[in-house]
């Protein structure tokens, strides 16, 4: 998701002992640790524990060569569904950089995996791109589990459509389950700009763009054709 540098448009119309214990075979083996090796394990353990508590971050900052290409309206990449990431490991946490990184180049406070070439369940949300002390979010393998019955219009920007803003139409609440870096099993409800970042993100990974959400035709064809995109790119869902 993108934000708009330009200008301010409207807004919601609503709104113990030195042992190391191994299982094996139902029976316990215990390996005594030298003073050294048991310090060295120590603080290898407040190492991660410590990355753990405060989650991925890099810097946030912009980079003359972003990792990662992000894809633009008419790129049939956009349209494919991602699948479901079975193991979070390294290689996602990885891949979580580099989507940050090439987030942050944009100016973007959303992205979804599927906006750089990778069809997996995964997005990177910070709404505070301009405060490095504000971790960012990641949530792995996102579902709503429920929306408000209300409603509320608000203007969107995307990564994927530089230059577009158009208002759409959405739930102003939402509750989400998903899993965070580390692969621990999440549950969130949000409202505001938060509820409305979490389903434009989610509706990339299931090939659906924010303009096929707009209603206004007039608008949507304007805003097309001023930033060079094409109107039979757009999918319209209404």
């Amino acid at each position: 998701m993108a934000t708009d540098h330009r200008r301010r448009r409207q807004r919601p119309t609503q709104t113990g002992l030195p042992q190391r214990l191994k299982a094996a075979g139902g029976f316990y083996n215990f390996t005594i640790v030298s003073g050294d090796a048991l310090a060295s394990s120590f603080a290898r353990m407040a190492r991660q524990a410590e990355q753990t508590s405060r989650g991925i971050q890099v810097p946030k900052e912009v980079l003359e060569h972003p990792p990662l290409p992000i894809h633009t309206l008419g790129d049939q990449v956009l349209r494919q569904p991602a699948k479901r990431i079975s193991k979070v490991d390294e290689a996602v946490r990885e891949l979580v950089r580099n989507m940050l990184r090439s987030m942050y180049s944009a100016h973007g406070i959303g992205l979804a995996a599927p906006q750089v070439g990778v069809h997996k369940q995964l997005l990177v949300i910070d709404l505070d791109p301009e405060n490095a002390a504000t971790p960012p979010m990641v949530l792995i393998n996102p579902e709503i589990g429920a929306t408000s019955a209300s409603l509320e219009t608000y203007e969107e920007g995307c990564l994927s459509i530089p230059g577009v803003y158009l208002s759409v139409v959405r739930p102003s609440e939402v509750e989400v389950s998903f899993r965070d870096e580390q692969g621990r099993p999440r549950r969130l409800k949000a409202d505001g700009l938060l509820a409305r970042c979490i389903q434009h993100e989610m509706d990339h990974l299931r090939g659906v763009l924010f303009v096929d959400r707009v209603t206004d035709e007039l608008s949507l064809n304007e805003e097309l054709q001023e930033h060079g995109f094409r109107r039979d790119a757009v999918l319209s869902l209404r």
